[in-house]
Formats: C-alpha cells, sequence, structure tokens
C-alpha cells in the first residue's frame, strides 16, 4: 500500500482570534491524543455535556482552522489529533460534532478517527461506508446510552453479553 506523502491543500490562515483558538484546541488535543482510548472517549464525553449539535459549516470551518494551523493535524497520520481538535474548536463555540474512531471496512486494514456532522463525514475524501465506527462520541442530543458506541448489527458482543449469567 502506498500512503500520500504530500500534505493536503493548506487552507487561508484564519483571524487572529480563531487562530488562537486553533492553536489552543490543537495543543490539548496533543496531549489527549496520547492516551488511551478510553480515557480519550472519557474526556471527549464530558467536553461534550451541555452543547448542541454542530452543523457540517460549523464542523467544517473547524477542521479548516484546525489543519490551517498545524502541520501534524494536516498530515496523512493526524487523524486522531485532527479530530479531537476539531470536536474541541466546535465545543468552544457551544456545539459538537460526532467523533469517532473506527477501522476501513476495506483491506488492507487501518484505523482512523473522524468527525461527523449532519450524518456526513467532515473533510474527508472517501464515501459513506468506507469506515466501520468502534467508538463514537455524539451529541449529547443524540446519545442513547453506553450502547451506542457500537453498531447494534456488527456481532461484537456488548458489555452484557461479555460473560454468560453465572460466570463472573
Amino acid at each position: 500500500m502506498t500512503m500520500p506523502m504530500s500534505m493536503g491543500q493548506r487552507t487561508a490562515a484564519p483571524p487572529p482570534v480563531r487562530r488562537l483558538r486553533a492553536g489552543l484546541a490543537v495543543g490539548a488535543a496533543r496531549v489527549l491524543a496520547t492516551r488511551s482510548p478510553e480515557r480519550i472517549k472519557a474526556v471527549l464525553s464530558v467536553a461534550s455535556r451541555g452543547a448542541k449539535e454542530a452543523s457540517l459549516a460549523q464542523a467544517q470551518r473547524a477542521r479548516e482552522d484546525v489543519t490551517a494551523v498545524s502541520l501534524v493535524c494536516r498530515g496523512a497520520r493526524g487523524c486522531v489529533p485532527r479530530s479531537v481538535a476539531t470536536a474541541l474548536l466546535c465545543r468552544m463555540s457551544g456545539s459538537w460534532p460526532t467523533w469517532r474512531v473506527g477501522v476501513r471496512t476495506v483491506a488492507p486494514f487501518a484505523a482512523h478517527a473522524w468527525v461527523e456532522a449532519d450524518g456526513q463525514l467532515v473533510g474527508e475524501d472517501e464515501p459513506p461506508g468506507y469506515f466501520r465506527p468502534l467508538m463514537t462520541v455524539g451529541p449529547p442530543a443524540l446519545r442513547e446510552g453506553p450502547a451506542s458506541a457500537r453498531p447494534a448489527a456488527s456481532g461484537v458482543p456488548g458489555p452484557s453479553s461479555q460473560h454468560p449469567a453465572g460466570a463472573r
């Protein structure tokens, strides 16, 4: 498999206030991206509390601001800090996109982190269904409970079916 080595097209620098906010989000995201997936999800779940659902335009602008201020987030391997920073930057404006981590549905295997808004991938070139989400932190209004992070028809046992009754 070949990996694209060039960075994505750089967008125009955002105004100073937006650039500062994006820089803060990127700094926090780079620290958070070094933590375990469970820790990232826990922190983002707390951060998303009280936020309204982000629109596609809000999430796209946040992603553009993040990639404008960070080479790491603009790079091919910067999906975790890019997606976390995009979500945190949306939160600074009172909204929250759907943050996801998952895998490609076609060979070769690869993990990826991304954000969605209005049911669409934000800033990704892949078609819908290209990724299978394994972990999700959505806007509070869209959460259905702890099982919402895993698709129902995935064939992966849920938390209640990991241990047969009486086998604990």
